[in-house]
C-alpha cells in the first residue's frame, strides 16, 4: 500500500508492506493521534498496490448496541464521500483505537471490541469494498482482526514501532509534515473553562447580557453595537499580535486568556450572536489577520462558560472558518463539530461543515466574504498591529481553487431549507438577518419592537413575555440571540423564556425567522 497524492511522482512514494507498518501509519494518516476511534481509511487500485485515499474517524459509542448504526454510518459516508470525488475505494483499512481502562489489559480491549472489528467488516462488505485488514491499537500494541487462525499474532499483541521510527515518519519530517497530540488535546484548546475563573466569566456575560441584548434587538442602535464589536475586536487581534511568543499550545492559550478581559471578551460573545456582526468577522481569513483571529475566536470559545455554553457556536464556527482558510483541516473540522454540539441548529457551522467534509475549496467562500467587504463603503483596511506570533506564522496559506465554485453572496431559499442530510446538495449561500427578533420584547420594557420577517410578510407574529418571580435563578441554560428552540408560543411566534433569550420554532419545514446559522 502506498502513500502520498493519486498523481504519480508529484511526491515521494511510501510503501507499507506489514500491518505493523500500517499500525504506526495511522497518525500520519490523520494528522493527530486519535483516541477512543473508530477510523476507515480507504484504498483505491485494486492491484496489490493500493493507494491511500479518504478518510472517516468516529469516536467508539459507550454501548455496544450502538455499534452497528456506527459501522454503517462510518462505511456509507467514506464510501458516497469519495464517490462524489469520483474514486469510489475497492477496500479499506479499520483501526481500533482505545486504551485500556482500569483493570483491563490490551487483549481485553482487543477482545471486547471484536463484535465492533466485525460489524464494520460485514458494513463495508455489503457496500461491495472489502476490510482488508483491521487493527485493533491499545496500550501501546497492536492486533489483527483478519488473522487467518490461531498462532498468527502473539496473544500478547506486537508493540507499536517508536514514535517517529518508520519509514512513513521519515518521510513526513522530511515533506514537512507533523503529527499532533491527541484529539483531546486539540478539543481541550476549545473547550469551556471549568476553573475559578469561570464564574468570575459567568458574572461578566451576565452584566453584557443585560446591557446589550436591549440594544441589538433595537433597530435604531444594533448598527452601533455592531461596529463596537468589531473595532473591540480588532483592538484585541493587535493585542494578541503583538504579545511575546511562547513555545506550546498550552502556554500559548495561557498568555491570549491573559490578554483578554472577562469583560471584554462577554461583550464580544454577546456582540458575536448577531449574524451580520459575526459574518463581518469571518472575513479575517487570510494573510496578518488570520493567525490572531483564530486565537481570538479560540480564547472566546473557551469563555462561553455556565449557561453560555450555547454562545460558542459563533466563535467555534469563526474558529472553524479560520482554520479551513489556512488550510488546517484538522482543527477545522473539529471546531465546525464543536460548534453543532453547542448549538446543532446553527446553519453555517453545518454549511462549513459540510463543504469541509465534502473536500470543496475554501477559496470560494473567501472570494464572497472579500466581495462584501470590498463592497462596504467603510470597509475596513486597517491591520492588527504588532508583529506575528509564531501560531500565525505556522498557518498554512489557502491555496485557490480554480474549479471552486462561484458563491452567492445574496440571501438564499436553498439554504433556508438547507437539508441535514451529508449527501444532499449544498448550498453556501446564508441567511443574514440584520434586524431584531419578530415581536420580541424585552423583559420589564414598556415597548415592543418588531422587524419584517424574511419568510412572511409582517405583522403576523405576535410575542408573549415569559417571566420568572423575582429573585428565582433559572436552572436553563441560555440560548443566544435569535436561536430556534423547541419552545415557543405557536410557528413563527419569538418569545422571552426564563433565560432571557427569544425562541422561534420552525415554519412547515422551514427555518423561521430569526434562527440561527
Amino acid at each position: 500500500m502506498s502513500g502520498g497524492p493519486d498523481v504519480p511522482g508529484t511526491e515521494p512514494q511510501v510503501t507499507l508492506r506489514t500491518p505493523s507498518e500500517l499500525a504506526d501509519a495511522l497518525p500520519y494518516l490523520l494528522g493527530y493521534r486519535p483516541e477512543d476511534s473508530i477510523v476507515l481509511v480507504a484504498l483505491h487500485d485494486r492491484e496489490r498496490r493500493g493507494r491511500f485515499g479518504g478518510r472517516a474517524r468516529l469516536g467508539i459509542p459507550v454501548h455496544a448496541e450502538d455499534w452497528p448504526s456506527a459501522a454503517e454510518q462510518l462505511s456509507q459516508g467514506l464510501v458516497k464521500g469519495s464517490e462524489r470525488r469520483g474514486a469510489r475505494p475497492e477496500s479499506m483499512v479499520a483501526y481500533l483505537c482505545q486504551e485500556p481502562g482500569s483493570g483491563e489489559s490490551g487483549r481485553d480491549v482487543m477482545e471486547r471490541l471484536r463484535p465492533l472489528a466485525q460489524l464494520l467488516r460485514t458494513a463495508c462488505g455489503r457496500l461491495d469494498v472489502p476490510v482488508v485488514e483491521a487493527l485493533c491499537v491499545s496500550g501501546g500494541r497492536f492486533w489483527s482482526y483478519t488473522c487467518p487462525g490461531q498462532g498468527c499474532c502473539p496473544p500478547e499483541g506486537e508493540a507499536m514501532g517508536l514514535p517517529g521510527t518508520s519509514v512513513l515518519a521519515a518521510a513526513a519530517t522530511y515533506a514537512g509534515l507533523q503529527v499532533r497530540g491527541s484529539l483531546r488535546e486539540l478539543t481541550a484548546r476549545l473547550l469551556p473553562w471549568e476553573t475559578p475563573d469561570a464564574l468570575e466569566q459567568e458574572v461578566a456575560l451576565d452584566t453584557a447580557n443585560t446591557a446589550l441584548v436591549p440594544r441589538i434587538l433595537d433597530g435604531e442602535s444594533r448598527a452601533a453595537v455592531a461596529e463596537e464589536t468589531l473595532e473591540l475586536a480588532r483592538r484585541i487581534m493587535g493585542r494578541l499580535a503583538g504579545a511575546p511568543l511562547v513555545s506550546g499550545t498550552r502556554p500559548a492559550d495561557l498568555r491570549d486568556d491573559g490578554l483578554l478581559e472577562h469583560e471584554e471578551a462577554a461583550t464580544l460573545i454577546l456582540g458575536l450572536q448577531d449574524r451580520t456582526t459575526r459574518d463581518r468577522a469571518a472575513e479575517w481569513m487570510e494573510g496578518d489577520e488570520a493567525g490572531p483571529a483564530l486565537r481570538l475566536w479560540r480564547a472566546l470559545a473557551r469563555r462561553c462558560v455556565g449557561p453560555y455554553r450555547e454562545h460558542a457556536a459563533a466563535p467555534l464556527t469563526l474558529a472553524g472558518w479560520v482554520a479551513w482558510s489556512t488550510g488546517d483541516e484538522l482543527e477545522a473540522r473539529e471546531a465546525l463539530a464543536m460548534a453543532l454540539g453547542a448549538d446543532p441548529d446553527y446553519l453555517f457551522a453545518r454549511l462549513l461543515h459540510q463543504a469541509c467534509n465534502e473536500g470543496l475549496a475554501p477559496e470560494s467562500i473567501r472570494r464572497c466574504l472579500r466581495a462584501e467587504r470590498t463592497g462596504r463603503p467603510s470597509a475596513e483596511v486597517e491591520q492588527p498591529s504588532g508583529r506575528p506570533t509564531a501560531e500565525a506564522e505556522q498557518q498554512p496559506s489557502g491555496r485557490a481553487s480554480a474549479e471552486a465554485e462561484q458563491p452567492t453572496c445574496r440571501p438564499s431559499a436553498e439554504a433556508e431549507q438547507q437539508p441535514t442530510d451529508p449527501a444532499a446538495p449544498l448550498s453556501l449561500a446564508e441567511p443574514t438577518l440584520a434586524d431584531p427578533m419578530p415581536g420580541a420584547r424585552l423583559p420589564g420594557a414598556g415597548a415592543t419592537t418588531r422587524r419584517r420577517r424574511r419568510t412572511r410578510p409582517a405583522g403576523n407574529g405576535g410575542a408573549r413575555t415569559s417571566r420568572r418571580s423575582p429573585g428565582t435563578a433559572s436552572t436553563r441554560r441560555r440560548r443566544p440571540i435569535d436561536e430556534a428552540s423547541p419552545a415557543g408560543d405557536g410557528p413563527g411566534r419569538a418569545a422571552w423564556g426564563t433565560g432571557g433569550r427569544p425562541r422561534v420554532r420552525r415554519e412547515g419545514g422551514r427555518l423561521g425567522a430569526g434562527e440561527d446559522t
